[in-house]
């Protein structure tokens, strides 16, 4: 019976999770905050002292609502708080937001999939669960490089077999080099590109 209530309680807790990360999503895709840099940058700088902790939610929203890739924000986070505070922002931003998409993931199930992801994504990744021995296996390569959909893997993941532990161990160490190949890699992009300009 208490089993039935945490479940209950993770359910609700998911689906009010999701709800907030689509309204704040709307929001940002009306203030381009997704699309622009200076008004990601401006709408930060808005918050103070706060700014480091809007941005991380800003970014795990990105994981959640998978609207664009996350590489804008990495960007972002780096131009507005340098190199290592801008990879440490990230990287807490994005595990948090990978955590959170395979909890509702978990609690939702595959509806929830279907209903963020088209069904060619879906289709493709979806042999990678038949064997879910080596699911483990081909979601850690893929959160390793900076190449894979990772938000979809976090949600895939979430419908598997695979443990909350196993889950974290992969995000945790995974996600620094794929974030420091973002974050630091459009930043020397960016800079050499504003540097033939001028």
């Amino acid at each position: 019976m208490k089993m039935r209530s945490v479940k209950k309680s993770m359910g609700i807790i998911s689906a009010i999770s999701l709800l907030i990360c689509i309204v704040f999503s709307v929001y940002a895709i009306h203030n381009n905050l997704f699309t622009s840099i200076e008004a990601l940058q401006e709408y930060l700088a808005g918050f103070g002292a706060l700014s480091a902790l809007v941005f991380i939610a800003f970014q795990a929203v990105q994981v959640v609502i998978p609207i664009l890739p996350g590489g804008l924000g990495c960007l972002a986070g780096v131009l507005f708080f340098g190199p290592w505070f801008g990879f440490l922002y990230n990287y807490l931003g994005i595990c948090i937001g990978s955590l959170a998409a395979f909890a509702i993931a978990r609690t939702l199930g595959k509806p929830v999939i279907h209903a963020l992801f088209n069904e060619k994504l879906i289709t493709k990744y979806e042999s990678w669960t038949n064997k879910e021995s080596q699911f483990a296996k081909w979601f850690a390569i893929a959160i390793f490089f900076p190449v894979a959909p990772d938000d979809f893997l976090c949600y895939l993941a979430g419908t598997t077999t695979l443990s909350w532990n196993k889950f974290t161990a992969i995000i945790l160490l995974g996600k620094p080099f794929s974030i420091t190949l973002y974050s630091l890699g459009l930043n020397v992009i960016l800079q050499t590109i504003a540097s033939s300009v001028l």
